[in-house]
């Protein structure tokens, strides 16, 4: 298969730096910090079972369990189902196929992404809440939506705080913000569960926050996880 089917669409994120976390989120979101970062690259969409499909051929990894699930398997919804373990060999994989160095983004590197260069908003889109987005009561009935459908953020990013919660390479530390270096926090040194952000369509509120941080056991396959790649530049 050729390496442009493989290689997902990448969009620049520009070095900068940005106020992290939320005042009036969870404890775990504070204290609200400015946090510098290189520029980085992130993928436009969450991994799509179409690409994913190319990785268990090229590799003979297991597929997910809701692999045949029809609500689950589109080509272009997101891949689920998968552990953050399952997550890093992707990358790994693309990386030796591609040539190009691919990984998780951190968590710092999720929220300004998510942000979209929009500061201290809730959402990628401002302040005003999720049910008021468009078509938000037909979307995420039985399971996650097609990538790339709905409206970009400010750095062109689908679905980037909805649809499913995404894998960050960051151990989890609900205290981490309270030692976070300023420049390029890569997340605690160990832990026991690993950090993931964004929404899913399994929630009763669809659409998160953008500050709002979440975390699981890095050996969990859940129906609402998946992720999108990210690189350095």
């Amino acid at each position: 298969m050729a390496a442009s089917v493989q290689i997902p669409e990448i969009v620049v994120i520009p070095a900068g730096s940005f106020l992290m976390g939320c005042e009036s989120g969870a404890q775990n979101e504070r204290p609200v910090h400015r946090v510098h970062l290189d520029r980085f690259g992130l993928a436009r969409t969450a991994k799509t079972n179409r690409l994913y499909h190319l990785f268990i051929k090229g590799t003979g990894r297991e597929a997910p369990p809701r692999w045949n699930d029809p609500q689950f398997n589109h080509p272009e919804q997101p891949v689920t189902s998968v552990s953050w373990f399952d997550a890093v060999a992707y990358c790994e994989w693309l990386t030796a196929t591609s040539g190009k160095a691919y990984r998780l983004p951190t968590e710092a590197e999720w929220e300004r992404a998510a942000r979209g260069g929009v500061e201290g908003r809730l959402y990628t889109w401002g302040d005003e809440p999720p049910h008021e987005q468009p078509r938000y009561t037909e979307l995420w009935l039985h399971g996650p939506e097609r990538a790339g459908t709905r409206p970009p953020n400010g750095f062109g990013l689908h679905e980037i705080s909805e649809n499913v919660h995404e894998w960050c390479s960051d151990w989890h530390d609900e205290r981490y913000y309270e030692v976070s270096p300023s420049t390029n926090p890569q997340g605690p040194a160990s832990g026991t569960r690993r950090a993931s952000r964004g929404g899913s369509w399994r929630h009763q509120i669809k659409i998160t926050r953008v500050a709002a941080r979440s975390s699981i056991p890095p050996e969990f396959r859940y129906s609402d996880y998946g992720f999108r790649c990210a690189m350095s530049l």
